[in-house]
């Protein structure tokens, strides 16, 4: 409100204010992309900018007629609010810029993590302090948080799609089998989206809470830190059909996955490094059944499994009924995000066929990895980080595409 009452007092205050109904679409442009900031910003521009303008105007104003004064006030008020905008919002929105190559009449959107620097710096601060509580009440949220980004990004891209409940014209992506009685923590997202809804009205997507709350909740497991480009808009669509297609199968042969991962952009390096999440975390029987009764469609369990290993999953995964009883990914630690899944992949105890697959599966690359981050938690907490930003900017709605979500649930 300061600022404010300060531009208030100042001739380009005023001009602005007229420009609205000089330049609508203008306006509505600057609007949308500085948000309720907008006059904030106008008002910090150079005192030289601003001054210049004004005398010229002043003078004009006294010595023409008043079509051509009014006619040069449009111009020049037009040149400095993109002269001003093409440097201004290059620190409030980083992805922004005017110029040539754009996607937008010349206008180019991207991702940044300084992307809500000025529209709402309190953002980081609101998710953690709810994941915080939310982690501390169910020892699972954290990988549960974890997944909802790894489904969100592998269908559509990373747009929030997967928090879309079924409506009129949404066919929900929580209805496909790797989701259905699955995935979980969406009351956490909309706690999250509510408190950020009072702090900062419209202003963060539902896709970028998903990638802070992976982030945070890796961080809140002990896991590591990294910087988190943002900026990604919430789609109006989702895919039950791309849901059931792209994201890959807890059964998985090595072949498949690399198949899944090549298809959204992502190589061998990123799917041993994210498969690495699984060091949080739990999986029902339903999804690691056929390694213990009939691996190979001959009625025996999986060779590769270490044999005390195998009876201890027997004991509370039986072979029929009780799908939903659940067993930890990673026994050892799992609480903690750490390099223990690798080691136990190594002593034959990877949970998933998909884990075991990644040393056992005859692929050179894949292999080496999981000795490497077996021996290594700095360099698989590395990469982790860098194949979580490399997933996180999988075709991200961004500028004028999608919306930001009023709830996450429904399209506004």
């Amino acid at each position: 409100m300061h600022h404010q009452k300060q531009c208030n007092l100042t001739a380009t205050y005023a001009l602005l204010k007229q420009s609205k109904a000089w330049f609508p679409t203008l306006h509505d442009l600057v609007k949308r992309l500085g948000g309720s900031k907008f006059e904030y910003y106008i008002c910090h521009s150079s005192l030289s900018i601003r001054t210049h303008a004004i005398t010229k105007i002043s003078k004009l104003s006294n010595s023409v007629p008043i079509l051509v004064t009014m006619t040069f006030i449009k111009l020049t008020l037009l040149a400095m609010i993109i002269a001003f905008f093409s440097v201004k919002l290059s620190c409030a929105h980083p992805g922004f810029r005017f110029g040539r190559g754009g996607h937008h009449g010349g206008i180019s959107f991207g991702l940044s993590p300084e992307f809500y620097q000025f529209s709402c710096p309190q953002a980081n601060d609101i998710v953690m302090s709810v994941l915080e509580k939310a982690i501390a009440k169910d020892m699972r949220m954290a990988a549960s948080l974890l997944r909802l980004h790894f489904h969100d990004c592998f269908v559509q891209g990373c747009d929030a799609s997967i928090l879309l409940d079924d409506s009129r014209k949404i066919v929900s992506e929580k209805n496909s089998g790797p989701n259905k009685n699955s995935v979980r923590g969406f009351e956490v997202i909309d706690e999250i989206k509510s408190r950020l809804e009072e702090a900062c009205p419209q202003t963060v997507s539902c896709a970028d809470i998903l990638a802070l709350a992976a982030r945070g909740s890796t961080v809140l497991s002990g896991g590591p830190n990294w910087e988190l480009p943002l900026g990604r808009r919430d789609s109006k669509t989702a895919s039950l059909s791309g849901s059931n297609k792209n994201i890959p199968p807890p059964n998985a042969t090595i072949e498949t996955l690399i198949t899944f991962f090549k298809r959204q952009g992502l190589d061998e390096v990123d799917l041993v490094a994210l498969s690495g999440a699984h060091t949080i975390g739990v999986a029902r029987c339903a999804t690691f059944k056929q390694r213990l009764y009939n691996q190979k469609g001959n009625n025996e369990p999986d060779e590769n499994l270490e044999k005390s290993f195998y009876f201890d999953l027997k004991t509370m995964c039986p072979k029929s009924g009780g799908d939903n009883l659940i067993s930890p990914l990673d026994f050892g630690s799992p609480r903690m995000f750490d390099n223990t899944y690798f080691k136990l992949i190594l002593r034959g105890k990877g949970l998933l066929n998909s884990d075991e697959v990644l040393l056992v599966g005859n692929v050179k690359e894949t292999r080496k990895l999981v000795k490497k981050y077996a021996e290594d938690e700095s360099l698989f907490f590395e990469q982790f980080s860098t194949s979580m930003i490399k997933m996180g900017n999988l075709r991200p709605l961004t500028g004028f595409n999608g919306q930001v979500r009023k709830n996450c649930r429904r399209v506004n």
